[in-house]
């Protein structure tokens, strides 16, 4: 292997990055820079061959305080920050609808004062 093909082989790996990815629901921003996320998964029974569903939430940092409660969003494996933080903010999918209510009477209420 040349030395040029080292470097192509080495940029496509940094690209595509192997970390884990989930989507889930934001369902707490109580914290400053954390959400709380609820990844719901859907797996089959091992004896019955039933849908299960479970859920497990995650702590994932969000650095501008973007996500609201109700958001669907991408969170992406990341190293330890915290104590039980182990996930980052990727990008929010889907706006809740109560967000979008909110951000609404937000400007309005700011074109009202000024």
């Amino acid at each position: 292997m040349s030395a040029t093909e080292k470097n192509t082989a080495a940029a496509g790996t940094a690209s595509a990055s192997r970390r884990n990815e989930k989507v889930g629901k934001v369902v707490s921003t109580k914290m400053q820079k954390t959400i709380v996320v609820e990844v719901e998964m859907r797996k089959a029974h091992a004896k019955y061959k039933r849908i299960v569903r479970s859920s497990r939430k995650f702590y994932a940092h969000d650095e501008q305080n973007n996500a609201r409660v109700g958001d669907v969003v991408r969170i992406r494996e990341t190293r330890p920050l915290s104590k039980l933080k182990r996930w980052n903010l990727e990008e929010i999918i889907r706006r809740s609808a109560l967000a979008q209510v909110a951000e609404a009477e937000a400007a309005a209420g700011i074109a009202v004062e000024s």
